[in-house]
């Protein structure tokens, strides 16, 4: 039998498989708001076939968009538009995911499809924050280095995201510490160079993350899963690297994180990555052996009979495919049919099979 069709219970919520759909930022809204496109967007993911539907990195703040555009939870006008995605996304056969992020120094840039450069106060911009006044990249904004008063803000606009997403209807949250933008600034010694007790040393680069899941884990009810996605390295000299990132693990179990979702990068622009067919599956597998906490592989994960190994072989729990479900919204179903499982095929699609 398929390992990659199998169940998977975490807390007191049950996977149908080990598919899910990574969060992937669409830039379709406006003042924060989930759209038509959101529902449909996710809804579709969900009948092609996945277990797990997460929505994009959603901001706990206005100044912690990565875009003007980006999807927001930072008000409680934001939950009914989000109840519209959590509720088609669980009719339709998945469990309904969000990931609450903040995107720090990244924050106040343009839609990718626009050339993604800083966006200026005229055009509607803002000044980002970040742990230390570093900027991102040649071009971009100087962050204002966060106070101890603004730590205790974010973490609580984290707090109070978690139970708007609660509110939501959402079944399953994660927190966006990857990829360069807040919490792994803070952890990242390139993007940190603090001399409070939030950094230095390893146990002070962590202290503003593990703080994080600590309220949210208090948030959030005991019965729902709370996962973390990190990056496992920064890929440079002197970075974030993947031992801290085992240490880090075992932390966040100890602190109720129940799976943690491995990707790498987005520190430094200059970044040489090794991009190719599950290029960060062995973070995954090195996490979940060394830490004992549950992962999720990412990144180039493309074909049925790759997915499977990746599950079967024990590097990871869950797959969890991005561009692959932009591309092929019924991916789960092909994946079913090439390794000889029973295919998740809505009803009212099966005469087309």
């Amino acid at each position: 039998m398929s390992r990659l069709f199998q169940t998977l219970r975490v807390r007191g919520v049950t996977l149908k498989n080990r598919i899910g759909v990574s969060p992937m930022c669409q830039y379709s809204s406006t003042d924060g708001l989930a759209a038509d496109w959101h529902v449909v967007h996710l809804g579709s993911r969900a009948v092609g076939g996945a277990a797990l539907v997460i929505a994009e990195a959603t901001a706990v703040e206005a100044r912690g968009r990565i875009s003007p555009h980006d999807l927001g939870i930072w008000d409680d006008r934001h939950i009914e538009p989000l109840t519209r995605v959590a509720g088609a996304v669980q009719a339709l056969g998945a469990v309904a995911g969000i990931q609450l992020a903040h995107a720090g120094r990244k924050a106040s840039t343009g839609r990718p499809w626009e050339g993604g450069k800083p966006v200026s106060d005229a055009d509607g911009g803002w000044q980002p924050i970040g742990p230390s006044a570093l900027p991102f990249n040649t071009g971009y904004r100087v962050p204002l280095e966060a106070s101890h008063q603004d730590l205790l803000q974010i973490q609580g606009a984290f707090v109070a995201a978690a139970e708007r997403a609660l509110a939501a209807g959402f079944q399953w949250l994660e927190l966006h510490a990857a990829h360069g933008y807040l919490l792994h600034s803070f952890l990242s010694p390139l993007s940190n160079q603090r001399t409070d007790e939030y950094g230095g040393s390893f146990e002070n680069r962590s202290r503003m993350l593990l703080e994080t899941v600590e309220r949210v884990r208090a948030a959030w009810p005991a019965e729902l899963p709370l996962a973390v996605r990190v990056s496992c390295t920064d890929w440079m000299p002197a970075g974030w690297d993947i031992d801290e990132t085992v240490e880090l693990a075992r932390r966040l179990k100890a602190g109720g994180v129940d799976l943690v979702d491995c990707s790498s990068g987005g520190t430094a622009p200059n970044a040489k990555v090794p991009i190719g067919p599950g290029y960060q599956v062995s973070f995954a597998a090195r996490v979940r052996a060394e830490a004992g906490i549950a992962t999720g592989a990412v990144g180039l994960i493309t074909e049925p009979a790759q997915a499977e190994a990746i599950v079967a072989q024990g590097q990871a729990d869950l797959v969890l495919l991005a561009r692959a479900f932009l591309r092929e919204p019924y991916w789960p179903i092909r994946a079913a049919r090439e390794l000889g499982a029973p295919a998740p095929i809505p009803s009212q699609y099966l005469r087309a099979f």
